[in-house]
């Protein structure tokens, strides 16, 4: 149950920056770039990450190794999760 919540909790993380004129829904920002974007899904991915490890170290009492396959992998998940997100705001909303 809590890697199905994770995994949910990811999906809607990679498609918020597409779905907000604003900089992490605080600051606005005249026209928000694709580069402004992919800086809010990397320190997305961090974020649900750092939570990950919170949840991996309560509930089974401490955190696997992983070297830098592990975070190739779980980056490369994160934008295919934001795939929708950026359909909706380049490709199918109008301007």
């Amino acid at each position: 149950m809590t890697i199905t919540i994770l995994l949910l909790l990811a999906l809607l993380a990679a498609n918020l920056p597409w779905f907000s004129g604003r900089l992490f829904y605080l600051i606005p920002l005249k026209h928000k770039s694709l580069a402004w974007c992919f800086f809010e899904l990397v320190v997305l991915y961090f974020v649900v990450g750092a939570i990950a490890i919170e949840v991996e170290q309560s509930s089974v009492g401490q955190v696997a190794e992983r070297r830098w396959e592990f975070y190739a992998i779980t980056f490369s998940l994160f934008v295919v999760f934001a795939f929708p997100g950026f359909v909706y705001r380049y490709l199918w909303r109008k301007h």
